[in-house]
């Protein structure tokens, strides 16, 4: 991929991100290396319970989520949002310098869609965000195109018919 490629924008990168990480120079590379993408509204918070109040503001598509924060755990976070997860209006990344720890098991139990290793790479960022992204647009679609919502259950009775 040459650099123009790599600076021009992905039209299926769209979309609402909010990203919750105390450490400001995380922070920044990511805000600099979403600045490519115009059609991203990027919000930071910089610790749990900001990030849970900014996220019931105005729910997100997806939150990036740092596992290890100031006040609260990146876990307890999910279990906030879980609600919101299970009813399909926003994925949550968890962020991580942990391989597979327990409170990923538990995250990804609860609805986060997956784990990323920190450092975030500007490969994984700009290369793995559009994918959720559009994989959640898909999944919306589908849900409306349906009478189906996420975490929805479909039962059918045949009507009684005369024998």
């Amino acid at each position: 991929m040459d650099m123009n490629e790599a600076q021009a924008p992905r039209c299926d990168m769209w979309g609402s991100v909010l990203y919750i990480e105390d450490d400001p120079i995380s922070r920044e590379l990511v805000e600099v290396l979403l600045a490519a993408f115009p059609q991203v509204d990027l919000r930071l918070a910089t610790d749990g319970r900001s990030g849970i109040r900014a996220a019931l503001a105005a729910m997100p598509d997806v939150i990036l989520l740092d596992m290890h924060l100031p006040d609260i755990s990146g876990l307890e976070v999910v279990r906030a949002l879980s609600q919101h997860i299970t009813d399909g209006r926003c994925q949550i990344i968890l962020l991580t310098i942990d391989k597979l720890t327990i409170d990923i098991v538990k995250a990804m139990s609860l609805g986060a869609r997956e784990y990323w290793l920190k450092p975030l790479s500007a490969e994984r960022l700009q290369g793995d965000l559009p994918r959720v992204l559009r994989a959640l647009r898909a999944e919306r679609r589908d849900a409306s195109d349906s009478s189906l919502r996420p975490g929805s259950r479909w039962i059918s009775a045949a009507p009684n018919l005369p024998h």
